[in-house]
């Protein structure tokens, strides 16, 4: 099985800054991509970035140019650098990984269980 582990969430004022790391480990033979997502209460979940295994990234309007994604291919991990963070930031952050087990040769989506993000003065 695959987990995913995400950390670096907590309380930062308006305009700071935050970077959010999720790892996957388990019998993982590869990852194509890893995304990050992000839930309020009452709201669906949405896709906040994206990164294929070759690098390529794409972004959720609200975040362009405030948000990097990136991940280290080595250590199955992918992160998230948030910049001049905004109250409407405020979510619990997931990260997600379609990842091809071994002995496997399909890809199963994995979720991680999601940090909390809180953007306040």
């Amino acid at each position: 099985q695959v987990q995913l582990v995400e950390s670096g969430g907590g309380l930062v004022q308006p305009g700071g800054s935050l970077r959010l790391s999720c790892a996957a480990s388990g019998s993982i033979f590869s990852i194509n991509a890893m995304d990050w997502y992000r839930q309020v209460p009452g709201k669906e979940r949405e896709l906040v970035a994206s990164c294929t295994s070759a690098g390529s990234t794409n972004y959720a309007d609200s975040v362009k140019g405030r948000f990097t994604i990136s991940r280290d291919n080595a250590k199955n991990t992918v992160y998230l650098q948030m910049n001049s963070l905004k109250a409407e930031d405020t979510a619990v952050y997931y990260c997600s990984a379609a990842v091809r087990i071994n002995g496997d040769t399909v890809n199963y989506l994995y979720w991680g269980q999601g940090t909390q993000v809180t953007v306040s003065s």
